[in-house]
């Protein structure tokens, strides 16, 4: 994976294809890995772009609390756009992801073609403070990455349809770990403390798409809500999915995006 260097911060990112250009940003504790079943889909039309995010990945990890903030993130990869030349960009932005790519569609909107949303929210997410999450930032910064992976398996409904399937479970793992310390610490606070954002989102005048999985109830009525409050915006909820349709759902996920980017481009979906 290529780097580069925004403000001391190495951020590293991969690249394919060729035209114009589609960032895909990841959520919280995942990392470009996240984007593995999209970008092949976009690769033949577009210039995928999907960066490690500060703490996550392969990219630098800052121990300074103010590398984590949702507005220091999107300076990150607003840097990352401009070394790469990312003109009309389509930007793409899950969960946390998507918080980052509000704020940059907020203050850079001239550098952007469309945004898409998923699983995402304009207002803190309500799950970030619960007593099960304090206790979870709690036990990283006491225990480490590795304790908060077996605490949230615990906790998980789903634990068992999980363990189930062992290799998706060890990949998850893998990326989970690949998150630093910090980076879960205060991320999750800067989340939790972030200014709500659906107000300023009403002035976007670009082409605007937010995905959610049918079943993602924290972040259903958000999407919603960020439907209603963009003019024009356009909302698709995935049945039968979670929290990640790019990797839930990705045939469905990828139809809905490879449409709208190419409506957008005014290009005929094949």
């Amino acid at each position: 994976m290529p780097t580069v260097d925004v403000g001391g911060l190495e951020l590293h990112y991969r690249e394919a294809g060729s035209g114009t250009p589609v960032l895909l940003v990841h959520g919280f504790t995942g990392n470009s890995r996240n984007w593995a079943l999209t970008v092949p889909v976009l690769r033949s039309r577009y210039r995928v772009i999907s960066p490690d995010l500060p703490g996550h990945g392969l990219s630098g990890r800052p121990t300074d609390p103010a590398a984590y903030s949702l507005e220091a993130m999107a300076e990150a990869v607003s840097a990352l756009m401009d070394r790469l030349g990312l003109e009309g960009c389509h930007l793409v932005g899950h969960s946390m992801g998507g918080m980052i790519a509000q704020v940059i569609a907020l203050s850079r909107p001239q550098r952007l073609r469309s945004l898409v949303l998923v699983d995402t929210s304009a207002e803190p997410p309500e799950g970030l403070r619960t007593r099960e999450r304090a206790r979870l930032v709690e036990l990283a910064r006491e225990q480490g990455m590795e304790a908060v992976w077996e605490a949230q398996l615990a906790m998980n409904p789903m634990a068992d349809q999980l363990r189930a399937q062992p290799e998706f479970l060890q990949t998850w793992r893998e990326q989970f770990l690949m998150t630093s310390r910090e980076a879960y610490i205060y991320c999750a606070q800067a989340m939790a403390q972030r200014r709500p954002l659906l107000d300023d989102l009403s002035r976007l005048e670009l082409p605007v798409l937010i995905i959610c999985g049918e079943n993602d109830e924290p972040f259903v009525g958000p999407s919603q809500r960020m439907h209603e409050r963009i003019a024009g915006s356009e909302l698709a909820l995935i049945p039968r999915c979670g929290h990640t349709p790019q990797i839930e759902r990705p045939d469905e996920f990828n139809a809905i995006l490879l449409r709208f980017l190419q409506r957008v481009d005014g290009v005929a979906a094949k």
